[in-house]
């Protein structure tokens, strides 16, 4: 353990090795020692205190002997709380280790079906399901025993963004996997099993199996696989469909998208159970917990989460330098732009935009409306004379009840309407990443596409008003105020090429 949080092995160290005495000197800095922190604390599930120790170390001034002594003295504490006591942390059992309390049965059923049928129905089918689990499945020394028949084990509980942490152990020829928000899957693998190299049990386990093929995360990047007659642990963080799968402390899926296998044209679920699936042998299950992740903790995890692109702040926290149009209907207040009670009007980047990838946080009153101005020329109405005004908008408030599904939030207003469901409550922060890339737009919500078009195709316009503006190829960037104090901070933004690879 100490040896791989100190070599090269670790991405926090790159180019580090045990015995490269000239790169440990020179590269071994502050910036390194923060990569530490952030990378190996996902894995090792550290308290807080082991944590504030080590971010210590920020603060003195260090010579190499001092970082290796006490980052080696961390790591074997480290090793002390691997899967240790998570609730430091904010996790928590759903497995008590002595009964089934809080699970029932559910095999491979839509849960789209599932909430489709009668009270009276649902209640008679989850009883006959729940019935059968009970003759498949057992406790005994705090492991949950499948013998491979069976409905899958269900969480009572539906889960939004959240962390799970699981040890399982399986035998030849078995396969299972683990539902998340009541879809398939995170794929289990008997690795060695030539029979099901075709279906990728060679690549080893932890991957999307159910995703597209060539789709990102649907094959794991490693094997990973310990063998059999050992434990082996996931780590599985699920944002909105984004997904991060460990296996044995190793990434084999990298925020990639899960995809929704009970309707391919729709996005993951919002919430859901967690389901452990069953699958043709024996599998165990023990220290299964969940961390459910706050707005502000996803919000975090989504800003700093995979990306391909150079992001530029376009926001300093604190004025509206950089910012131009109807300035003095906007003000600073706690780190954000917020529009002005009972003022409007657009607040553009002073710089043009062609094609681009925009990430930001929103935070809506009740009943709040504002929008995203795309490839504006600095005036006019922002809907019609820009690309598009891409809707933000608390579209679950009463008043909003009878809009065109154009114009909910998300939506390329009047043109191009956005999946509902993925908003949070008002007065709650949301994620937003926007890429505009020729004439596509894409919407990601929280961690969710819920807009991806191409305006190009579109043909038929709310009330038939057409839009002069969609054809426009740059402009400037900002946000159309509608006289409700809606907030924006973490604004950046990543130019992408004229053509960008899609």
């Amino acid at each position: 353990m100490v040896r791989w949080l100190c070599c090269s092995q670790n991405p926090a160290f790159p180019g580090i090795t045990g015995n490269n005495k000239e790169a440990l000197g020179l590269r071994l800095t502050r910036p390194h020692l923060l990569n530490f922190i952030v990378y190996n604390l996902w894995i090792v599930f550290v308290p807080p205190h082991f944590i504030a120790a080590l971010v210590s170390l920020m603060q003195k001034p260090l010579s190499t002997l001092t970082v290796l002594t006490q980052a080696a003295c961390c790591a074997l504490l480290f090793t002390g709380t691997l899967l240790a006591d998570e609730t430091d942390s904010g996790y928590a059992p759903i497995f008590d280790g002595k009964t089934l309390d809080g699970w029932h049965g559910q095999p491979h059923f839509s849960p789209v079906k599932l909430a489709e049928m009668s009270d009276e129905d649902r209640k008679a089918q989850l009883a006959k399901w729940n019935a059968e689990a009970a003759q498949h499945w057992s406790v005994s020394n705090g492991e949950l025993i499948n013998d491979g028949k069976g409905p899958y084990l269900t969480t009572d509980k539906d889960y939004t963004d959240y962390e799970l942490v699981l040890e399982y152990r399986t035998v030849p020829r078995a396969d299972s996997g683990i539902y998340l928000k009541g879809t398939p899957q995170v794929q289990i693998w008997d690795y060695t099993d030539e029979g099901k190299f075709k279906l990728g049990a060679n690549l080893g386990s932890g991957g999307l199996w159910n995703n597209s093929a060539g789709a990102a995360g649907k094959d794991p990047a490693e094997l990973a696989d310990k063998p059999f007659g050992e434990w082996n642990q996931f780590k599985i963080q699920q944002i909105g469909a984004r997904t991060t799968v460990y296996l044995n402390g190793k990434k084999v899926v990298d925020n990639a998208t899960m995809e929704n296998f009970w309707d391919r044209n729709s996005p993951l679920f919002r919430s859901g159970p967690i389901q452990l699936q069953t699958h043709g042998g024996e599998i165990r299950w023990r220290n299964i917990k969940v961390k459910e992740l706050s707005p502000e903790e996803a919000n975090a995890a989504l800003q700093t989460s995979k990306t391909d692109h150079d992001f530029v702040s376009l926001f300093d926290g604190k004025t509206l330098k950089g910012w131009q149009g109807s300035v003095d209907n906007y003000e600073v207040i706690d780190g954000a732009i917020r529009c002005k009670k009972g003022k409007g009007g657009m607040l553009l980047t002073d710089k043009e935009y062609g094609n681009f990838v925009a990430r930001l946080e929103f935070r809506l009153p009740p009943g709040g409306n504002n929008g995203l101005a795309i490839r504006s020329p600095g005036n006019g109405d922002p809907a019609y004379a820009a690309m598009t005004e891409l809707q933000v908008l608390d579209s679950e408030h009463p008043k909003y009840a009878k809009l065109d599904q154009r114009q909910y939030h998300g939506s390329s207003y009047g043109m191009a309407a956005a999946k509902r469901g993925y908003l949070r409550d008002a007065g709650q922060w949301n994620f937003q990443e926007v890429t505009v890339d020729g004439s596509t737009i894409k919407v990601e919500l929280n961690g969710t596409v819920i807009l991806d078009t191409d305006l190009n195709n579109v043909t038929e316009f709310m009330g038939g008003r057409p839009h002069p503006g969609k054809d426009r190829t740059s402009g400037f960037f900002g946000f159309a105020g509608h006289n409700d104090p809606v907030e924006f901070r973490n604004v950046s933004i990543a130019e992408l090429p004229a053509a960008a690879a899609k």
